[in-house]
């Protein structure tokens, strides 16, 4: 059974021996197998649990990245936004722009037509206005004594005016005073010359004063003939009224 052979007392003792010997030394081998792998396995628990700290920081790390991620996707989305309400704003305002511009030039080109009109008018007025002229010694009204008063054909000289509107509401005021055959004779450079006929004595300077919202100084004062300055430190406002 166990393969050694029987002496006369037992078993033969260097058989045992041997047999002793040879288990010893697989039980040694089989120890410092044992604590090489102890020490394997000790090894490789402390590598383990050094990789379970790297895989717990990279899921931190990645915890984080996704947070700032998300972050940043927040942050583009309403830049995002920001951006489609800037660009919508910017379309209203050029279609704006646009519409102001339109209007703009049709009223320089309304302007310009009435500016035409007027210039045919009086060029087609102008032999009437020089026959009147020629006539006028012999049906002209007599000159007032007060040298306010202005009667008759006057011509009045104004200037600098801005822009036509300012040229109309200075006409417009002149058509109050009571004067007939009022016709503007020459727009040049911001001056205008007005030509018409006072039927009865009027104080000029003063009824232009009342009348027109044209702050102006007189440089030339004669009983047919008046030539005034506009003040130019008077605000735009002020002129363009």
């Amino acid at each position: 059974m166990n393969g050694f052979k029987r002496a006369l007392l037992g078993y033969r003792r260097t058989e045992v021996d041997d047999a002793l010997s040879v288990r010893d030394a697989r039980i040694l081998g089989l120890e410092i197998t044992a604590d090489s792998q102890r020490e394997a396995i000790t090894e490789l628990e402390g590598e383990t649990t050094t990789l379970s700290g790297m895989v717990l920081e990279r899921e931190r790390e990645i915890r984080v990245l996704d947070q700032r991620l998300r972050e940043a996707n927040e942050c583009h989305d309403r830049s995002i936004a920001s951006l489609d309400s800037i660009s919508a704003r910017l379309e209203e305002l050029e279609a704006q722009a646009r519409g102001q511009a339109t209007r703009i030039r049709m009223k320089a080109l309304r302007e310009a037509v009435e500016v035409s009109k007027k210039v045919k008018a009086l060029t087609d007025a102008e032999p009437a206005l020089q026959a009147d002229a020629d006539a006028e010694p012999n049906g002209a009204a007599p000159q007032p004594d007060d040298e306010s008063l202005y009667a008759g054909r006057v011509q009045l000289d104004i200037g600098p005016l801005s822009d036509f509107s300012q040229l109309v509401g200075f006409e417009d005021a002149v058509g109050q005073l009571g004067a007939s055959e009022i016709s503007v004779q020459r727009f040049s450079e911001g001056r205008a010359t007005f030509s018409m006929n006072l039927d009865q004595p009027v104080d000029l300077l003063r009824e232009l004063e009342e009348r027109s919202n044209i702050d102006f100084k007189v440089r030339h004062n004669a009983p047919d003939n008046l030539i005034l300055d506009v003040d130019e430190d008077q605000g735009p406002e002020q002129r363009a009224a």
